[in-house]
């Protein structure tokens, strides 16, 4: 193919020679959907709902479960279509906007991510100047940057991606359209110009990465200040899975861009492209919302009143039917 223009589709990665490993695929991929949209639809309702939940906390939990919800339709679904028909093709404006809503979704949760993080360390290590320094305006428009800057980001690594002339084939080593794997396909030097935004994407990610974890240092050296073995247990047990969760997130995508291409092969892209786009999503409520107390009395008060309302309509119902019957 001569340049981009040509190319009316491209052809994701088969996961399966096989039909029976591609209903594997198929099963294993509804199981995790299934799991963060049940997981991110109960934060998204229970917040929502939930006007004691109103807070600067269950904001940015709420925002949290929004992206995920968002991050997990943009590549889950088509997966699944395509070992359930047993096809591959992706239209080359799908895969543009598949790739800016990837991008999108991944920038903005790791800057809200960063913002959280920071909104912890204010709270635990200085807690009399919280509400002076991070008020809900503050919180407000920190998450509005966060959102602003991952859709901008988003929109420069696609224009740019997709601006380059594309002679190498149409076929993708990845089940969703990532960057490395279009550049792949480039047929000019200029894609040394999207390298180098990414590399530069990449220190700034690495430096939340460093706040992120001198904030969660500092909260530990507060916490074991504090003279109660509960309360030690308590923060670890909250804080260590954030940051094995997000060390797992920036360590797979940093890994996934950034990684030499002798190296590269099908079984190992896609698993670390699991590993950061689909995984995280489906974790992040069970460690960041669901071990909430708070939450969790909000999420089943939800769920018991609904089941009570469904009772009450069925009784009524009955109630109604037998007696025209009667």
């Amino acid at each position: 193919m001569s340049n981009s223009s040509s190319i009316s589709h491209f052809l994701l990665l088969a996961v399966a020679d096989t039909r029976q490993l591609q209903l594997l695929h198929f099963c294993l991929f509804l199981g995790i959907s299934l799991a963060a949209l049940l997981g991110n639809g109960l934060v998204i309702s229970a917040v929502a709902c939930g006007h004691h939940l109103h807070n600067l906390m269950f904001f940015f939990l709420l925002n949290l479960a929004l992206i995920d919800l968002g991050s997990i339709l943009t590549t889950v679904p088509k997966a699944m279509y395509n070992s359930l028909w047993d096809t591959r093709t992706i239209s080359y404006a799908g895969c543009a906007a598949q790739q800016f809503l990837v991008l999108f979704f991944i920038s903005a949760e790791y800057s809200l991510l960063t913002v959280m993080c920071y909104d912890r360390y204010m709270s635990i290590c200085k807690p009399l100047h919280y509400r002076t320094l991070l008020g809900s305006r503050a919180c407000v428009h920190m998450a509005a940057a966060a959102w602003a800057s991952a859709f901008l980001n988003a929109l420069l690594h696609t224009a740019n991606t997709f601006s380059l002339p594309l002679c190498h084939g149409s076929g993708l080593g990845q089940f969703f359209c990532e960057i490395p794997h279009i550049l792949k396909r480039t047929c000019s030097k200029s894609y040394f110009r999207e390298l180098e935004i990414i590399v530069v994407g990449s220190f700034l990610a690495f430096g939340c990465f460093v706040f992120i974890v001198f904030s969660y240092v500092q909260i530990f050296r507060a916490v074991l200040r504090i003279p109660f073995e509960q309360g030690w247990h308590k923060a670890f047990s909250t804080c260590l899975p954030h940051v094995a969760v997000l060390s797992l997130f920036f360590s797979t995508a940093a890994f996934a861009y950034l990684k030499p291409p002798f190296i590269s092969s099908p079984s190992l892209d896609l698993a670390v492209s699991v590993l950061y786009s689909v995984v995280p999503p489906a974790l992040n409520p069970l460690i960041y919302s669901l071990r909430n107390q708070e939450l969790k009395a909000a999420v089943w008060t939800l769920i018991t009143g609904r089941v009570q309302k469904q009772l009450i309509s069925c009784q009524f119902l009955q109630i109604f039917c037998n007696k025209r019957y009667l």
